[in-house]
């Protein structure tokens, strides 16, 4: 079994222990320096990185590969990537770029397994009259086609 695949099966065998722990990335440089970007449904702590560190660094033997490992989060200015990613931020404005680089910036209403629903909110000009009218609208995205989507931090 080739080194990457044995250090996937190892997270994969550990986060199915732990149902609110997901993958969110994998990283093997060439240099055996291993990146492991896990999430969780409510939050990940400190002590479930290490717990994911412990079960991948005590099953592989440091004498066939050396290896450096990292087990993190991914930070607050990391893009979302899974639909359980956008599920935790219900009710948060995001900030989206879709593949046609379009920008989008609303509140996540709705998450399925291939779109999400963002309540946008904008003013434009009156249909009849002189001024502009708030408008209250939901817009449907899939999945593929968003190429980045950050939550909007408010301070």
């Amino acid at each position: 079994m080739e080194f990457r695949e044995r250090v996937q099966e190892l997270v994969n065998q550990y986060l199915e222990t732990r149902e609110d722990l997901f993958l969110i990335e994998l990283k093997i440089s060439a240099d055996s320096n291993i990146t492991v970007i896990i999430d969780g449904d409510e939050s990940v702590s400190l002590q479930d990185c290490l717990d994911v560190s412990r079960a991948v660094e005590f099953q592989l033997d440091r004498e066939e590969h050396d290896f450096s490992l990292q087990v993190m989060s991914p930070g607050l200015s990391e893009p979302l990537k899974l639909p359980r990613q956008f599920a935790k931020n219900i009710g948060r404005e995001l900030d989206v770029l879709l593949n046609d680089d379009t920008k989008i910036q609303g509140e996540l209403k709705i998450v399925s397994e291939d779109s999400i629903t963002l309540e946008l909110k904008y003013r434009r000009p009156k249909l009849v009259g002189k001024g502009k009218e708030d408008v209250i609208e939901d817009r449907i995205i899939p999945l593929a086609d968003i190429k980045k989507a950050l939550v909007v931090i408010k301070f």
